[in-house]
């Protein structure tokens, strides 16, 4: 069997003595898409800031690819656009985007740069444009295309598709598709049961800090006698 890309195991975590991950057990598997479901406050940025490393966890462990998340050379195989991801004001498009590749360890390829803002249709003016003259679609695109530039093992995404008008989405769809093809892991939390639906392979449903279920998207509807993926979800977490 496999090294799990990403294995969480009765992971815990508290802020201020309240818990708000209690128990986590988890693995992906290396090429697998899997969503994080929840309402607002269950979870689920706090899941992935402990993956990376930026809050402590109380107990518990996360390994990536077997090693522990604690070592920074673990986490090299990663790339990661986080919720309400903004660049730094100052920069360019291309000025973000060679900072990020030297960040993951490459150099800039101004070629690749531009196919990858044509395949999640983002206009090369945001190339020498700062970021704070761009909007709210255009950062999160230049965040998105960062991350696949990296070329990394997983793709760990909060929220990728915020901010994206319907033509965004469904080009950002068709990247996911394209690494899932090349062998990459996916992870993304949503708030769109849609896309959990078309993209993963399976879901994990996050309710007040505790995995209420894992699983493919139709194993859900199956388990909550649902017609639709919402009518489970909101069976599962009521």
């Amino acid at each position: 069997m496999s090294t799990p890309a990403l294995r969480f195991r009765q992971l815990v975590k508290r802020y201020a003595g309240t818990p708000v991950l209690e128990g986590i057990d988890l693995d992906i598997a290396p090429g697998e898409c899997v969503g994080l479901v929840g309402v607002n406050g269950a979870g689920k940025t706090s899941l992935l800031k402990c993956l990376f490393d930026f809050v402590r966890v109380d107990s518990g462990s996360i390994e990536i690819f077997g090693r522990s998340h604690r070592e920074a050379a673990a986490r090299s195989p990663l790339a990661f656009l986080p919720e309400r991801f903004t660049p730094p004001y100052y920069l360019t498009g291309a000025e973000f985007l060679t900072y990020m590749a030297k960040l993951h360890g490459g150099r800039h390829d101004p070629g690749a740069a531009r196919a990858m803002l044509d395949a999640l249709d983002l206009d090369h003016a945001a190339l020498s444009m700062p970021a704070h003259k761009q909007s709210k679609g255009m950062t999160q695109k230049l965040g998105l295309a960062a991350c696949f530039l990296s070329n990394k093992q997983a793709y760990i995404l909060d929220e990728p598709m915020s901010g994206l008008d319907p033509k965004a989405r469904a080009r950002l769809k068709e990247r996911l598709r394209h690494v899932r093809a090349q062998g990459a892991t996916v992870f993304f939390s949503s708030h769109a049961l849609a896309d959990i639906e078309e993209l993963c392979d399976r879901m994990a449903i996050l309710h007040d800090g505790q995995l209420r279920f894992t699983g493919t998207p139709a194993a859900c509807r199956e388990a909550y006698g649902a017609a639709t993926l919402e009518q489970a979800f909101l069976t599962c977490v009521n």
